[in-house]
């Protein structure tokens, strides 16, 4: 039987990437999002809509290029406390 973490990365993530969830590794996959703006999606989090994403204080017009240019990428499940623990978003373990 999987854990909620396994069933939260088995169902929802591989779709779109989900901004409550998902790890700064998977930001990747979007092209000028990884590492500085990707932290700063995670740092601002929970969020209750993807739009909320584009009113992270400080962002530049630059930034929220990217984001707008990827938004249709992006989703939103609620937050799975075993994906916060110990900075897991910032920090999976994988190298």
């Amino acid at each position: 039987e999987l854990n909620k973490a396994d069933a939260k990365l088995g169902t929802e993530f591989g779709k779109k990437l989900d901004l409550n969830n998902s790890s700064i590794r998977e930001f990747r996959q979007y092209p000028g999002m990884f590492p500085t703006l990707a932290k700063m999606i995670i740092d601002a989090a929970p969020y209750d809509s993807v739009q909320e994403v584009l009113e992270i204080p400080g962002l530049t017009d630059a930034q929220k290029e990217i984001i707008e240019r990827y938004i249709g990428e992006f989703t939103i499940t609620p937050v799975e406390p075993i994906l916060q623990e110990g900075d897991f978003r910032l920090n999976t373990g994988v190298y």
